[in-house]
């Protein structure tokens, strides 16, 4: 199979989703209203709550969705063949994924920019709300812990990009007050980042800055763990408009330019995909299914980003009748990724022995070192059709992976403050609904998981084999909410409730399956951490399926007592 066939066909699906599904869902079944309240205008604060560009916050909300992981996961599934992967990462997103988002974020947006897990409250109960907002605690915790080891292992790995990544902050809250606090404009404003990010790319290139092996705080690796600590701090804390949103809205036009250049690329390469469209007998995987549907997360269908959805973007909508363009067009965005990644690690080898001795046993595949080499070894070799030099494209699309793992770091830590005050409100604890102590309790664990080591390996990597369970648990467990919310709304809930039953039976099968391997295993702390969540997933469906039938029943009254007055 030629890669590009690959290539055109996705975007097509993608073309084709967004101009009829996404159309349906947004003018059929939401019903947005361009001229309807919105929580940024009615809740302003210019902190949290700042009305924007939809532009922009489609390069903030692309930004803080697409890290590492639409990389990762598709570099990993490839190797039970690339049509597996490819069919889960376009129709996945279209019909998954695109509407997790989409939904999440309109239900938000109509909530008061509330989390899921106090939208959770109304809709199923109170006592579904604390289990959302562990699980939701759980996963954010974990992306937290593992970015800060993923990205201080690239600055390590490549400090051609030091330079680029830590200069576009500065640009960034430049960007963002001549946006906000001048009448430049956005368009002046955004041609002027621009340009300083791609002059600070130019010099990091030639000018690398590699960290010192013994610091202060000890090695490179610990140092740049509290630094990017310490940031991701700082960043969730500071309003919206002046950091976050500018630096992820910037960093949107290096990925734009990468796919750009990777696509184009591909279609002129036209290079032959070396691994076998199906392979089901890899030496210690686990079976392709429930397993790909788990490892493949970000890029077709992830809970995380109904935290983004409904923790950021619901509070920034200018009004409804973006939320098409930022919720579902971003999640497609990121599944372009996952694609090309699919590409990269299908097409970028040389011969089919070649990709066979990588992706030879699921223990040599799955290290992050090994699945993110394959990206850039093959992207590079893509976009090399330019005239970009090898090494130097290796700079770039390391530089991609780097600079976007720092967007979902900070958004993840400002995220997690959210689910802290949440805490605070449930229990009427008012210390946590303080944005620094939000942020402290948020950046601190994560620190202590990201350096601390359980038998001899990093204690972020121990607990990482749980996020993609409870990830998806927690789509599905998104998907059971807004479908009560619609049954309510006396509103077609087949789109979302479909989606609620495949992907509930394939996580819970898939927690089962791990939890009963790590009791094997003897891995004590994954069997009980993972039982803990799983519990939590059982009596949230319990709760969910009794709210439907209690509501259901309730509609199933009021129709007849209208029939007979």
């Amino acid at each position: 199979m030629n890669a590009s066939v690959i290539a055109i066909a996705g975007l097509i699906i993608y073309f084709l989703g967004y101009k009829f599904y996404a159309r349906y869902l947004s003018e059929k079944i939401f019903k947005l209203d361009r001229n309807a309240p919105v929580p940024s205008s009615t809740m302003r604060d210019e902190v949290d709550y700042v009305p924007t560009n939809k532009y922009v916050l489609f390069g903030h909300h692309f930004a803080s969705i697409a890290g590492a992981a639409p990389i990762v996961g598709p570099a990993l599934a490839v190797i039970w063949g690339w049509l597996p992967a490819f069919l889960w990462v376009v129709l996945g997103s279209v019909f998954f994924g695109c509407v997790h988002d989409f939904s999440s974020l309109v239900v938000s947006m109509r909530n008061k920019a509330k989390s899921m897990g106090e939208i959770s409250r109304e809709i199923i109960g109170k006592k579904a709300t604390i289990a959302y907002l562990i699980i939701m605690f759980f996963v954010l915790l974990l992306v937290l812990a593992v970015f800060l080891l993923v990205i201080s292992g690239l600055l390590i790995e490549y400090p051609e990009v030091v330079f680029p990544v830590f200069s576009l902050m500065a640009i960034a809250v430049c960007t963002g007050l001549l946006i906000y606090r001048t009448s430049i404009g956005l368009g002046p404003a955004s041609i002027a980042g621009i340009v300083l990010m791609v002059l600070a790319i130019w010099w990091g290139a030639g000018n690398p800055y590699p960290m010192p092996e013994n610091t202060v705080l000890g090695s490179a690796k610990t140092t740049w763990i509290f630094l990017l600590a310490f940031y991701s701090l700082v960043a969730s804390v500071l309003p919206v408009w002046l950091l976050l949103q500018p630096r992820d809205y910037l960093e949107s036009f290096k990925l734009y330019a990468g796919l750009i250049l990777l696509y184009g690329g591909i279609i002129i390469t036209s290079p032959e995909i070396v691994a076998p469209a199906l392979r089901l007998d890899v030496q210690g995987a686990p079976p392709v299914w429930p397993f790909l549907f788990i490892t493949i997360a970000c890029g077709a269908l992830s809970g995380f980003h109904s935290i983004v959805s409904s923790g950021t973007s619901s509070k920034q909508i200018e009004n409804e009748k973006d939320a098409t363009c930022v919720g579902y067009c971003a999640m497609m965005g990121e599944s372009i990724l996952g694609l090309a990644a699919i590409i990269a690690c299908t097409a970028g080898f040389r011969t089919t022995g070649d990709w066979l001795e990588h992706y030879s046993t699921w223990s040599s595949a799955a290290g992050l070192g090994s699945k993110l080499t394959a990206f850039v070894d093959g992207s590079a070799s893509f976009i090399s059709v330019f005239g970009i030099p090898l090494q130097v494209g290796k700079t770039f699309i390391a530089l991609i992976i780097v600079a976007f793992a720092m967007t979902t770091l900070d958004s993840a830590c400002r995220l997690g403050r959210y689910i802290v005050a949440e805490f605070g409100e449930e229990y009427s604890v008012p210390v946590l609904k303080n944005r620094y102590v939000g942020a402290s309790i948020m950046a601190c664990p994560a620190f202590i998981l990201a350096l601390g080591t359980y038998g001899g390996k990093p204690a972020g990597l121990i607990l990482w084999p749980l996020f993609g369970t409870t990830n998806q648990l927690l789509a599905s467990l998104v998907f059971a909410t807004v479908t009560i919310y619609l049954f309510k709304k006396k509103k077609p809930t087949l789109f979302v409730a479909i989606p609620l039953v495949l992907v509930s039976i394939t996580t819970l099968y898939a927690m089962l399956w791990n939890i009963k391997s790590y009791i094997q295993d003897e891995n004590w702390i994954l069997a009980i951490i993972g039982s803990t969540i799983l519990i939590a997933g059982f009596v949230l469906i319990f709760l969910s399926c009794c709210a439907y039938l209690k509501t259901r029943k309730s509609a199933g009254l009021d129709l007849k007592g209208t029939a007979q007055g």
